[in-house]
């Protein structure tokens, strides 16, 4: 950016990064809203996508050490309970978890990791890296991805509720809270990369660090794609029939 963008304009210019670049443009993840996925496939996105979500209270808790001021703290922290919960069983993690049980998958499989795409854990890694490494402004930008979420979960949820019969409503209870929580959280962020972002310097690194974390995002769906639908997963990522619950296999 040559010049200061004024608060509208900035705003324009981090959704326009959205309208760009989010993944709610990425072939797989339209094939997975419009039912054209195999059950293997939503199983493998399910799998491979608990990691991102378990990094998530990771990301925000790394974050929150990076504050000095107790006043931004206290909103930040809300974030960590969101997905970590008050309790055992509550929570974004917990739900996320629910939705690979209710796929048949072995929690402590999912949770292992074992079975993911190398990909997957590389771009995790890197988000972890990026929110420890790059400015406290960056950082915070990299989560504004949630302008565009609240958008995406409503297209996935009605979609795979119309064309998975293994898909049930508490299936995706996850999604059901998340478009308040990151209203919320976008709210706090957008308010404070505008506040902070005071030089055109400053806000092209916003902008940066918005285009990374949608990279990110990209990249895992990428992996997915390429391993289910073009090649053939690794010798160690998942294939049907594998991480399946200590019941199903009895079953079977």
């Amino acid at each position: 950016m040559d010049q200061l963008l004024a608060d509208s304009e900035f705003e324009a210019r981090l959704r326009e990064v959205g309208a760009q670049r989010y993944h709610h443009l990425h072939p797989f993840q339209v094939r997975l809203q419009d039912g054209l996925c195999s059950r293997t496939e939503v199983e493998a996105w399910a799998l491979n996508r608990y990691l991102y979500q378990a990094c998530i209270p990771q990301k925000d808790a790394i974050i929150l050490s990076r504050m000095d001021d107790p006043a931004m703290r206290r909103p930040w922290r809300q974030r960590i309970v969101d997905h970590d919960g008050e309790f055992e069983g509550d929570g974004g993690i917990a739900r996320w978890l629910k939705l690979t049980d209710d796929l048949g998958l072995s929690r402590p499989a999912v949770v292992s990791g074992r079975f993911a795409l190398p990909a997957t854990r590389f771009a995790v890694t890197a988000y972890l890296s990026f929110v420890r490494e790059a400015s406290l402004l960056e950082a915070i930008a990299s989560s504004l991805t949630e302008l565009f979420s609240p958008s995406i979960i409503a297209t996935r949820t009605a979609g795979m509720l119309a064309h998975y019969d293994f898909v049930r409503p508490e299936t995706l209870a996850y999604f059901t809270a998340r478009p308040v929580q990151a209203k919320r959280d976008s709210d706090f962020a957008l308010a404070y990369v505008k506040e902070h972002a005071t030089t055109p310097e400053r806000q092209q690194a916003v902008v940066a660090a918005l285009e990374f974390k949608c990279s990110m995002l990209w990249a895992m769906l990428d992996a997915l794609e390429h391993a289910y639908l073009y090649a053939k997963p690794g010798p160690d990522a998942f294939r049907a029939g594998d991480a399946r619950a200590p019941h199903l296999v009895a079953a079977a």
